[in-house]
């Protein structure tokens, strides 16, 4: 036999101890975590005065708070069998999680584009959290049970024809693999809301540190400082300022040499504190303004903490002890290319912190104005998208085998994902319970 043999039989041997269709399978345990604890644990090393940020942002809807509630999908995936087939996880892998960048050879790509939780684990996590998402987004969007379940499949299926490519092509062929954000249009059936996708991909283009200029910042005694907004943007003070100097000068020397003599042609300008996303909210975040050739020529870094991913309690120990380097090197093998900026270090206080660009033409779809074809249509590429990612890092053999020919895989995910939204709508009207009764406190409308 082969050694390709082997890898497939390993990955059809894996069907034994966990059938496909098993992953159907949802019921919460009698001794589940309260949701609410699970995230007032997970805030107990961010900053206080942001955590009803996140509450308020979470309570708004089910997709809000399936967006924050990564720790307790992690859990409740946690406490299920799993195939043990191994892949470097997006570990957050919900629709809003997908979008669009450039490469720094200036293509326009569709990918993952959040890390934060990357760790290594079973490949189906991501396949399930991404499944969930959608049924979660359908439901919101008034969509009918069936074509939630038909979207939820349709991930699931491409993910597995991807996959099943994928494993019959050598390994630079997998490794150069990408996804053209221009087959975001073709899945487009209106004209009407055709040419909304392509407003979309022109909006992304544009989504430049140049534009970004003009929205985030004033001009104050003829020089560029960024605008407040508190709480969401708010400028640093003289001792974090000080402090955002140094870092950035420490990480500056942990780049590779082109790219180190590219960032210092860059003077640093301002920085402001900002408040990010939904789950994250409440990590220490900042944003920096640095000017190259003159002010019109600017470059917004973000800085962002980096914690413990929300798999790490539930899997064995990953391969990296700073959680920046876990961060930058998932985002590394995950995405089909990646940001030049993109680096880590360690912090004041010793807190890990990881570098990347604020804007390099990204762009995120609004899936909550999607039809039931767009959705479909996209619920595939993000499949699709998904299958690409896992291929770099897992044994695509072994997971194609295990997938197979049939569409057992994707018929049990779309009925957990099915199962799991029930679930995800009990846990949202539970934090929305605490929020009434006072247990957490909530910001409305930030």
């Amino acid at each position: 036999m082969t050694a390709t043999a082997d890898r497939a039989e390993k990955g059809r041997a894996v069907r034994k101890r966990v059938p496909r269709s098993a992953h159907a399978e949802w019921l919460a345990a009698v001794d589940r975590p309260d949701p609410v604890a699970v995230l007032e644990r997970q805030g107990r090393d961010r900053l206080p005065e942001l955590l009803p940020v996140r509450y308020g942002r979470m309570s708004a809807s089910p997709v809000a708070f399936l967006r924050g509630g990564a720790a307790v999908m992690a859990a409740d995936l946690a406490a299920r069998p799993h195939t043990g087939l191994t892949v470097q996880l997006c570990g957050d892998a919900h629709l809003l999680n997908f979008g669009v960048f450039t490469s720094p050879e200036r293509a326009l790509l569709f990918d993952l584009n959040d890390f934060d939780e990357t760790f290594p684990g079973p490949f189906e996590w991501d396949v399930k959290r991404l499944a969930a998402s959608i049924a979660v987004t359908a439901r919101e969007n008034g969509h009918s049970e069936a074509r939630a379940r038909r979207a939820a499949r349709a991930a699931g299926a491409e993910y597995r024809h991807a996959m099943r490519r994928l494993a019959g092509r050598g390994e630079l062929a997998v490794w150069y693999e990408r996804v053209d954000a221009d087959l975001l249009v073709p899945l487009v059936r209106s004209a009407r809301h055709r040419g909304r996708a392509e407003s979309s991909l022109a909006r992304a283009r544009r989504r430049t540190s140049l534009q970004a200029l003009g929205r985030l910042t004033e001009t104050v005694d003829g020089r560029p400082r960024i605008v407040q907004d508190p709480p969401l943007l708010e400028r640093a003070g003289p001792p974090d300022m000080g402090a955002l100097r140094k870092i950035f000068s420490d990480y500056r020397s942990t780049l590779s040499e082109e790219r180190r003599l590219l960032l210092g042609r860059y003077r640093f300008m301002d920085a402001a504190r900002k408040v990010v996303g939904v789950g994250s909210v409440g990590t220490r975040c900042f944003v920096v303004l640095l000017a190259g050739r003159d002010a019109d020529d600017p470059l917004f870094l973000q800085i962002k903490e980096a914690g413990r991913s929300v798999l790490e309690e539930h899997l064995p120990s990953g391969p990296y002890d700073h959680p920046g380097h876990r961060v930058v090197a998932g985002q590394r093998l995950l995405q089909a290319a990646n940001d030049i900026f993109l680096g880590w270090m360690t912090g004041p206080q010793g807190r890990p912190y990881y570098w990347r660009q604020l804007r390099d033409t990204k762009g995120t779809a609004d899936v909550a104005g999607m039809s039931p074809d767009e959705l479909l249509g996209y619920a595939r590429l993000c499949g699709t998208a998904l299958a690409r990612a896992h291929a770099r890092s897992g044994d695509r053999i072994a997971i194609a085998a295990y997938l197979g020919g049939a569409d057992t895989f994707e018929r049990a995910v779309a009925d957990f994902a099915l199962r799991y939204a029930d679930q995800n709508a009990l846990d949202h009207g539970t934090l929305c319970a605490a929020v009434a009764a006072g247990v957490v406190r909530a910001a409305p409308g930030v």
